[in-house]
């Protein structure tokens, strides 16, 4: 009975300080029991974006003294519908996808992405087969022409707005699915011209980088056979976005971290893997605003295409 007067009380301590003690966890934005979620967009090999997403969350983590965790959706419309569900507070993603996530959840662009050689924007380009006879988009009236898929900026949305504001129109157009596949097909001449990426040739090498590019190995006189007939307006890069609400200094620590991060070897080898870019700079919600004003010319339904991808 002596015993049961000693532990009893003891054992109300311990179970009370056990019950209590959640009560006191730290939960705030940032913290062990609620990490700031970061979405990689899915474009190469799930598990290559997840073990260098590991190398950017430990880089973040040491930086900043806060506390993240790296997820990797399933497809691109997946991450959009991270920030409406809250499972995402910051994410890479492509444009279209980024138009959306802003116009469905104020999501806002803190970031863009560097390619090769300084590249902060990007285009498309019309291609056509030597032996067509064209040598200039006005020429594409009433040919076989090929895009990629209705998804697709450089390879699809610009060069389509720019041959109807041309009021060119060809006698048959088709989806090819990839930017590869339209290059083939004009290539075998299964159309005349067709609508891919463009990337200009590397400043150094001379080597060329654009969709013909892609194909060389199977064609080795591609830039003989296909050349460049014109380019749709240039556009921003895909950028780094993060939800509207989202604290002001911890955006300002993050991004500083961000750029830190794509300054170091390990950092730019990291980015390169997962999305082929050099780096990072400063982005802002209004350098999609071009882009915008062709899609609502358009009348381009920007979820429904993204569904697709």
């Amino acid at each position: 009975m002596k015993y049961a007067k000693f532990y009893l009380p003891l054992l109300v301590l311990i179970l009370a300080r056990l019950s209590l003690q959640p009560l006191f966890v730290d939960r705030s934005l940032g913290s062990k029991a609620n990490p700031i979620r970061i979405a990689l967009t899915p474009s190469v090999d799930a598990q290559k974006v997840t073990a260098n997403g590991e190398r950017l969350r430990i880089f973040l983590e040491e930086q900043t003294g806060y506390s993240f965790s790296i997820v990797v959706p399933a497809s691109y419309i997946a991450v959009v519908e991270t920030f409406g569900s809250g499972a995402a507070d910051i994410a890479a993603i492509n444009t279209f996808g980024y138009l959306l996530a802003n116009r469905k959840y104020g999501a806002e662009a803190v970031l863009r992405i560097v390619r090769r050689d300084g590249e902060t924007e990007y285009k498309g380009q019309f291609i056509a087969h030597v032996d067509s006879g064209i040598d200039s988009i006005y020429q594409l009236q009433g040919r076989r022409f090929a895009y990629t898929d209705p998804s697709s900026t450089s390879g699809f949305i610009l060069p389509k707005a720019i041959l109807r504001t041309m009021n060119i129109k060809p006698a048959e157009e088709v989806f090819a699915g990839k930017h590869d596949n339209v290059v083939t097909m004009i290539y075998q001449k299964q159309v005349d011209a067709g609508a891919t990426y463009y990337s200009p040739p590397d400043r150094k090498t001379g080597e060329i980088l654009d969709a013909r590019a892609r194909v060389v190995k199977q064609f080795p006189d591609v830039y003989r056979k296909i050349r460049i007939i014109g380019f749709t307006q240039s556009i921003p890069n895909d950028p780094i976005i993060m939800r509207k609400d989202f604290p002001a200094d911890m955006k300002r620590r993050i991004i500083s971290a961000l750029l830190a991060f794509q300054s170091t070897p390990e950092g730019k080898r990291a980015l390169f893997e997962i999305y082929s870019v050099d780096g990072l700079m400063p982005g802002k919600d209004s350098d999609y605003d071009a882009l915008r004003a062709i899609i609502n010319e358009q009348n381009v339904d920007v979820e429904n295409l993204m569904k697709k991808k």
